[in-house]
């Protein structure tokens, strides 16, 4: 893409993503995510109900009157988006890609952390990280995430979303919300997101087509895999090739519900031909009704 192509595109999201946190989101993130904890805010006259815990003796000494301190949430939060740029992103049947789509769920995600002065980072990885962008806060910010998605090559094509989940784990030092964005297309992270979950809070959004859950019946087809650049012929007149394909998703998926469960990492399915909307809503009821 040429620059204006690319600036294009990006105030194309901007707008887009501005208008769905604005309209949709709003409050819901600020309820949701809890900062660190509590600051000193100010001092006051004891009033019936407050907690005697809180009377500040010293000022009530001073005064001869009881005084209590005011404590006030501790907002800021460092969020990370972690995104997978494999080969397999490349990929949708109806009217985008998953890496699209990852796209604007991360200008949504950056824009409503913006939205409350939290600092956004990114890390992108394949079966190496690929970049790593440390968290900061603005709008200028939040823009450069978005142009940095729409215009990064990366060098390979697999994934390994345990050595992603480690460099999160290393480099991060601060507890961070921790979005996973990713059709996790791979296995043996088990122990990296366990070890993520215990510091962070590590949500994992899951993009997939549907087209990825069953095969068509369209006769004999050559499927290329994304990320190792195979080709393979496939007879998806073939019931049993089609039962075997759909049973070897639902397994992998179950394999990874169980996983998530066991972390405790809330996972939110997406599929990309429908709006990511509703599910990132309900995610932020459930976790709201949780609290």
């Amino acid at each position: 893409m040429t620059t204006t192509e690319i600036l294009k595109n990006v105030r194309k999201i901007e707008i887009k993503t501005r208008g769905v946190v604005n309209q949709i989101f709003s409050g819901e993130y600020h309820s949701v995510f809890k900062g660190r904890g509590m600051n000193f805010s100010e001092v006051r006259e004891y009033q019936y109900g407050d907690d005697i815990r809180s009377i500040d003796w010293n000022v009530s000494a001073r005064y001869n009157h009881p005084y209590v301190k005011v404590y006030e949430e501790e907002r800021e939060l460092t969020v990370m988006l972690i995104v997978d740029f494999s080969k397999s992103g490349n990929f949708g049947t109806v009217e985008k890609f998953k890496n699209e789509i990852a796209a604007e769920l991360c200008a949504v995600l950056a824009f409503s952390a913006l939205k409350n002065n939290d600092k956004v980072g990114m890390i992108l990885f394949t079966d190496i990280i690929e970049k790593f962008i440390p968290p900061k806060k603005g709008k200028s910010h939040a823009l450069r995430l978005i142009r940095e998605l729409l215009t990064f090559q990366p060098k390979n094509s697999g994934t390994n979303i345990s050595s992603a989940l480690e460099n999160l784990t290393h480099t991060i030092k601060r507890r961070c919300i921790a979005f996973v964005i990713s059709d996790f297309f791979d296995d043996g992270f088990e122990k990296a997101i366990q070890l993520a979950s215990k510091k962070h809070d590590v949500i994992a959004l899951q993009l997939y087509d549907k087209h990825e859950q069953e095969i068509p019946k369209i006769g004999l087809v050559k499927f290329r895999d994304a990320e190792t650049g195979i080709d393979r012929w496939v007879d998806t007149s073939s019931r049993t090739v089609r039962e075997m394909f759909a049973r070897y998703y639902q397994q992998l998926r179950e394999r990874q519900k169980q996983l998530f469960l066991k972390t405790r990492v809330d996972a939110v399915p997406i599929r990309i031909d429908q709006s990511y909307i509703t599910p990132l809503v309900n995610f932020f009821r459930m976790r709201e009704g949780r609290r």
